[in-house]
């Protein structure tokens, strides 16, 4: 069965597109999947990511740099579909790249990590278009926010919240809360599920997986 494929995508910068996509892969290579990687952006952040790994503890998902391929990116992920049981593309900020229409060409699952606050929810307007553009050509593509970084006694992430189901995307019912234990992996070149005292981050990132699976298989 070809592999199935996710794009994290989001207009804006900084939405934490990189952490999902590695938690993810690493989360489905433990189950275990056999998961690769696409770093699509240009600044190579999965890449680094992978490659800070010690070499006693690698990370467990493959990861491949495909980012010079810019509008032909499908036609590369597509090179690797009867390998791999998941690919996840770790896609650039839309605004600033061809890259994700490209990737949303071939992508089963875009899903678009939005930071609870109002510039960030401005931003993912434009993702949404661009979605929905995609699905004209991949009849096949679904969408979904996940919320990420929450602060979840703020004021203004209760109020997004409270917004975001009418954004017409639907709203994992997974969140990624703000932790510590996140930027921790990424310099350490793991996963949440490799540090001491991080059993909240693996749960959380436990139940996005198992969430978006049922999406993807059911």
């Amino acid at each position: 069965m070809p592999a199935r494929i996710v794009a994290v995508v989001n207009q804006k910068g900084g939405a934490g597109k990189t952490t999902i996509a590695m938690h993810l892969a690493g989360s489905l290579a433990r189950r275990p999947f056999k998961v690769l990687v696409v770093d699509a952006d240009p600044q190579g952040t999965s890449t680094r990511w992978a490659a800070s790994a010690s070499d006693d503890v690698p990370f467990p998902a493959a990861v491949n740099g495909l980012s010079a391929a810019e509008d032909k990116v499908h036609r590369e992920v597509a090179k690797f579909v009867d390998d791999y049981h998941y690919i996840v593309i770790d896609c650039p900020p839309a605004l600033d790249s061809i890259i994700p229409q490209s990737a949303l060409l071939v992508a089963d699952l875009a899903l678009v990590p939005v930071i609870p606050s109002p510039p960030d929810l401005w931003a993912a307007v434009g993702i949404r278009r661009l979605i929905e553009a995609s699905q004209l050509s991949n009849t096949a593509l679904r969408a979904q926010l996940v919320i990420n970084d929450l602060e979840p006694n703020t004021t203004v992430a209760q109020k997004v919240r409270d917004i975001l189901p009418e954004f017409g995307i639907p709203l994992t019912q997974s969140v990624i809360h703000h932790r510590t234990a996140y930027r921790q992996a990424a310099a350490f070149g793991s996963t949440v599920h490799t540090l001491r005292r991080a059993q909240s981050a693996i749960t959380e990132v436990e139940a996005l997986t198992t969430e978006l699976l049922t999406l993807l298989e059911g």
